[in-house]
């Protein structure tokens, strides 16, 4: 009997210390970063795991972000941001909640704040290679990796990389997985920007200026760089947007050009360029941009004839008759 309530007891023990089964596993490598220029936060992170941006990601606009990992408590996202928005420290908010857990072996997470605090805990128990490194406005962390050179090279590639806070954290990922990555491969990937301040329209996603995952593809980093590229496009285009509502014409269709710049293969951008200017009057801007467009799909053409009752266009029959006869007879 003593044999039997010994060994009980030692198992009691050893499932106390392990995370609790409801815990999502999300073995991976990610970087919290702040740009020191504009004030942006983010996150970014690649896992052999299906949808780890769903988990693992957590940012708020003027408050902070956070990567948590591992043997994933999501409530290190919920509670840090609630503790960074009430002013305190990414560093006292981190260390409050991980004294507080008691499955903190287990654990791997990062926070940084919107005056660039930033710590990072990595679980004794986290599964090897796994570590982080801490430095000025960033932080990487990874577990269950080829090796453990991965973090050490992600930080290596943040500090020299060049652009935006985007593209920084993407050369991280990047070399992270060039360094061996994954032990058990690559599976999804994310990245979540937020504002320095908030605009007061976080319903809208406002306050967000990238928020993409890749849930499952063979390549999620390359697939992440691409969405990153198309969401700066369609950015430019909804800045164009606001422009124009504020009569800021030539702003708003610098911004209509560079969106479709950077996105020369989606028709839909050009196409509401040549409305604008066909709107305001300016129709022989207009022209050959509709006419490229009717060449690549003809289906647009169709649209025109709908715009002027959603006050898109003026109700002038001749000028949509004029648009319309620029498509390609079929």
């Amino acid at each position: 009997m003593r044999r039997i309530l010994f060994a009980l007891t030692c198992l009691a023990v050893v499932v106390t210390a392990l995370p609790a089964p409801a815990d999502p596993l999300a073995h991976t490598f990610s970087i919290v970063a702040r740009d020191p220029e504009t004030g942006e936060m983010g996150v970014a992170v690649q896992s052999h795991w299906f949808s780890v941006g769903s988990i693992v990601t957590w940012a708020e606009a003027g408050v902070g972000a956070i990567a948590t990992q591992s043997f994933v408590d999501p409530g290190y996202g919920v509670k840090g941001l609630e503790r960074m928005r009430a002013g305190e420290a990414a560093p006292d908010a981190l260390a409050a909640l991980v004294a507080a857990d008691a499955q903190r072996d287990g654990r791997q997470v990062a926070m940084i704040d919107s005056r660039g605090r930033v710590a990072a805990h990595t679980g004794a128990t986290a599964i090897q290679a796994a570590g982080h490194h801490v430095g000025r406005g960033y932080a990487v962390q990874a577990n269950l990796m080829e090796n453990d050179t991965v973090w050490p090279a992600m930080a290596d590639a943040f500090e020299r990389a060049k652009g935006d806070l985007a593209d920084r954290m993407l050369a991280a990922l990047e070399a992270g997985q060039r360094a061996g990555g994954d032990i058990r491969g690559r599976q999804s990937a994310a990245i979540l920007i937020v504002r320095a301040r908030s605009t007061g329209r976080p319903w809208v996603g406002a306050d967000r200026v990238f928020d993409l995952r890749v849930e499952d593809h063979p390549e999620p980093i390359a697939e992440l760089a691409r969405l990153v590229q198309r969401q700066r496009a369609y950015n430019h285009a909804n800045l164009g947007d606001e422009l124009m509502t504020t009569g800021k014409v030539e702003d708003a269709l610098a911004e209509y050009r560079r969106a479709a710049e950077l996105a020369p293969d989606i028709v839909e951008l050009p196409f509401w360029q040549a409305v604008t200017l066909a709107s305001i009057g300016r129709e022989a801007e207009a022209v050959p941009i509709f006419k490229e467009v009717f060449a690549k799909e003809p289906k647009w053409a169709e649209l025109v004839p709908r715009l002027p009752a959603a006050k898109l266009l003026p109700d002038d029959p001749a000028l949509i008759a004029r648009i319309v006869a620029m498509a390609p007879k079929r």
